[in-house]
């Protein structure tokens, strides 16, 4: 199956990174035409993120958010220093902070075995796939660190594995509020496998 190209909709045929130079196309056309200035890209290591600031406008401001300190093992952070130096030096702000589905609530599933609402969602949201969930969470985190207005639309990126597949309109809002985001528009995602 080939990629299916609506209005202003992409559905890629698979998910995964293959899709990452596609998607940074798309947003950087659609944040144009909605005159939307700030983007938030899921980036591990930075590779996306400097991806993101090649193909980009300038006039957008990238955000950068990472895994969560001690995701992989305790005091480990997988993005090094020198990555971060090098997009904080392109102008590319890095948010690392808890992930809004996997905080306390992980803890309690590790220790207890039960699951907990912030992971329920979590779960649900991956019904949409991976990306989008990625992408909504992002706009969470990004909210509670102060880093975007509640009352702005952002573009809000995620993935499935590396890389991004899915992009989406969102107006964010803090964790204690979720159920106040608003997705406006699914730009472009990918077949969930």
């Amino acid at each position: 199956m080939s990629n299916i190209f609506l209005d202003h909709e992409t559905l890629f045929s698979k998910p995964g990174p293959k899709n990452t130079d596609a998607v940074l196309k798309i947003v950087n056309l659609r944040a144009r035409e909605l005159e939307i200035g700030k983007v938030l890209v899921p980036s591990t290591t930075g590779r996306t993120a400097l991806n993101a600031r090649e193909v980009l406008d300038l006039g957008i401001k990238i955000i950068s958010v990472t895994h969560a300190m001690g995701f992989l093992r305790p005091d480990f952070q997988e993005m090094s220093n020198e990555a971060r130096h090098k997009l904080e030096s392109k102008g590319i702000t890095v948010l690392t902070c808890q992930h809004a589905f996997a905080g306390v609530g992980r803890a309690i599933r590790n220790k207890l075995s039960t699951y907990q609402v912030d992971e329920i969602i979590a779960y649900t949201l991956r019904i949409f796939g991976q990306g989008t969930k990625v992408a909504i969470e992002l706009a969470l985190m990004a909210a509670d660190a102060g880093l975007v207005r509640t009352d702005e639309d952002v573009i809000s990126l995620g993935g499935t594995g590396k890389g991004v597949d899915t992009a989406l309109v969102v107006q964010p809002t803090n964790s204690f509020n979720f159920f106040d985001v608003k997705v406006k528009e699914i730009i472009c995602k990918s077949s969930i496998i």
